[in-house]
């Protein structure tokens, strides 16, 4: 007997060769998502309105703050448009080095006007803010501090501050710029050199030198400049006298003039062993007869010195009237207020001496 479930269906050769001549079906897409486009380089500098029309939105720039639709229908030309040719804060922009830009300059008096043509110049900013540096004696950290960054950012958004450590090789590379230049002014013009040194001892019982080099240029113009500035280990005059010969021949200087030094007795071995050194060289003027200059100033401060102490208590007094008076901020404001009573026409404060000068 035959059963509707055992019921069996059984398919013609004609029906099994059609269905195996049929193409596989494509795998299908549900669940899968097509890979997007990645977004515009332009939203990494705008932000779009929470208060705008969601049928027209709007954003704005984060520099200048200027707003436009950014539909996406309309694509972003518009906007990149604007960071490129319209956006003045818009550090990033590619501009013609060629083009230059109307400001006033330092007025010069030869000339009638002061409009000058300027373009931005990366290299001459870092060499300004190296001076800046140098010249303010500011620490190297100054150029990562938020306040200048913002000054900068405000005053020329295209200059990207340095770093402390960038700022430090480009003053390194500026101090061996100008020691190479100084050292070609003192081998072309041949001029005689007159230095000056001194040594001293710091309050941490640090013994130091300065050596500073005195000339005239073509111009008949004074020149100083230093020409080292170290730590030397002790004062005696053999020391002294092998650090300034070290230093003359760094710099190339064969032709000193005169050298000025204050009265200490080591100071005399010091001038002697470079009388020696500057023979050898045949840089002496009369085999150096008058190479040793003794300081003025130091022997009129020595006279001064023992002529004070003849009155010394009364200078003793003096001094210690002035440290009461300048003690602190109250006495100095009493002080002011007794002179204005007195009708003293001076309007000089009292101050402590220094007795060195």
């Amino acid at each position: 007997m035959d059963s509707g479930n055992d019921t069996k269906t059984h398919s013609t050769p004609s029906e099994s060769a059609a269905s195996a001549s049929l193409l596989p079906l494509p795998p299908s897409s549900l669940g899968k998502r097509k890979p997007s486009r990645k977004p515009s380089m332009v939203w990494d500098h705008y932000e779009k309105m929470e208060n705008s029309d969601p049928d027209n939105p709007r954003c704005k720039c984060k520099y200048c703050g200027v707003d436009y639709a950014c539909n996406s229908k309309y694509g972003t030309s518009t906007l990149l448009n604007h960071l490129n040719h319209h956006c003045k804060k818009y550090p990033y922009r590619v501009q013609d080095k060629k083009q230059k830009i109307l400001t006033f300059g330092a007025q010069n008096e030869s000339d009638g006007s002061n409009l000058l043509a300027v373009g931005f110049n990366k290299e001459a900013c870092r060499l300004a803010c190296a001076k800046m540096i140098i010249l303010d004696e500011l620490p190297f950290s100054f150029v990562e501090g938020r306040d200048f960054r913002m000054f900068c950012n405000v005053a020329c958004p295209k200059f990207d501050p340095p770093s402390r450590k960038t700022i430090v090789r480009d003053i390194y590379a500026l101090y061996l710029d100008e020691k190479l230049q100084l050292k070609n002014t003192f081998s072309l013009n041949c001029q005689r050199i007159s230095l000056t040194t001194d040594t001293w001892t710091s309050i941490q019982n640090i013994n130091y030198m300065s050596l500073t080099a005195h000339y005239i240029d073509s111009n008949w113009m004074l020149h100083k400049r230093i020409l080292n500035f170290c730590v030397i280990p002790n004062h005696k005059g053999e020391t002294i006298g092998k650090l300034i010969g070290n230093c003359l021949y760094e710099w190339g200087i064969e032709r000193v003039f005169t050298i000025t030094v204050d009265n200490a007795s080591a100071n005399n071995l010091a001038i002697e062993y470079i009388k020696r050194k500057l023979n050898n060289w045949k840089g002496c003027v009369l085999d150096g007869d008058h190479l040793h200059m003794r300081c003025c100033a130091h022997i009129v401060n020595l006279i001064v010195s023992e002529g004070l102490r003849e009155a010394h208590d009364s200078i003793a007094s003096i001094r210690n009237a002035v440290r009461y008076v300048r003690s602190s901020p109250a006495r100095l404001q009493k002080f002011k207020e007794y002179a204005a009573q007195e009708k003293i026409e001076s309007n000089s404060l009292v101050f402590l001496d220094v007795p060195t000068r």
